[in-house]
């Protein structure tokens, strides 16, 4: 990696804000850091950063090259602390990456981390797309369906996901609960728009729901929760989120392709790093 330099500065520029923050923090002149963040854009041909009065703000491009650089420099870490006996330290960026609905449950389990490393920065993408930790894209991800198969990946079982189909009291006294699967197509539903296979209850969603019925689609699960609880149609729900709601009913039994299961997914050069080895035990200890 013939311009690492240039990257790691461009890292200490997207941490700090400033190329005079930056420049303080490696001990080097300012010239220095903006002749490496210009020579790497005109490398890589894209603009990393947004320059304004107050400093550089990462675009979108530099984003993803920090999130890969901030991993790459782990492992780099990884290597160091190998040769020299040690590498027991937890700080630094955690990236982590799962779906919108299970980010939510992570978040209690993060901020308890944080209490127990307070130099660790917790970075959680939500994304429907894989994000490829053999590129250095994240740390640990949590990953829904069946076990991942990616090479060089370590995937450990995390625990089962349950949903079910709510509706809010509103929507049930105008309504009604459907007594059979024929009942759907008298109904309303607030869905996913865009379904991935890999998940059992969409199958069961395209497999069982009319077309019709779906009147209310949306990309994330968030805005599906937020539909049901307005009265907007029947949804999937957690039930760990639907069951305690008092405005929530559930509107069919729990089908066995309804429990999802969930694994944590780490890449094999970083398995072995305190900072992953932390979290995964956390995630664990919290189940």
């Amino acid at each position: 990696m013939d311009n690492w330099d240039e990257i790691r500065t461009a890292l200490q520029v997207a941490r700090e804000g400033t190329v005079s923050g930056a420049a303080a923090k490696m001990g080097v002149h300012h010239a220095t850091v903006i002749r490496h963040v210009d020579s790497l854009e005109d490398r890589l041909g894209v603009k990393l950063f947004q320059r304004h009065a107050r400093g550089y703000t990462p675009t979108e491009a530099g984003q993803e090259l920090m999130r890969i650089g901030q991993v790459t420099e782990d492992q780099f870490s990884a290597l160091e602390g190998k040769l020299k006996g040690k590498g027991d330290e937890v700080s630094g960026d955690l990236i982590i990456t799962t779906l919108t609905t299970m980010a939510i449950d992570l978040i209690p389990i993060l901020a308890d981390f944080q209490l127990e490393y307070p130099d660790v920065t917790v970075r959680i993408l939500t994304s429907e797309r894989l994000f490829r930790l053999e590129y250095g894209e994240a740390h640990v991800a949590i990953r829904a369906g069946q076990a991942p198969q990616e090479p060089d990946n370590v995937v450990q079982k995390y625990r089962d996901y349950e949903l079910c189909l709510y509706a809010s009291k509103a929507y049930v006294a105008r309504f009604g609960i459907p007594q059979t699967i024929e009942d759907f197509q008298n109904h309303r539903f607030a869905v996913r728009e865009d379904v991935s296979a890999r998940v059992p209850f969409f199958r069961w969603q395209k497999e069982h729901i009319p077309q019709h019925c779906m009147t209310f689609r949306t990309s994330d699960d968030m805005s599906i929760l937020q539909a049901v609880r307005e009265g907007a149609g029947i949804g999937f729900v957690a039930t760990k989120v639907g069951d305690p709601d008092p405005d929530l009913v559930r509107m069919w039994r729990v089908e066995e392709d309804w429990r999802v299961q969930l694994w944590i997914v780490t890449h094999v050069d970083l398995h072995r790093t305190a900072k992953v080895q932390a979290i995964v035990k956390a995630l664990k200890a919290a189940v």
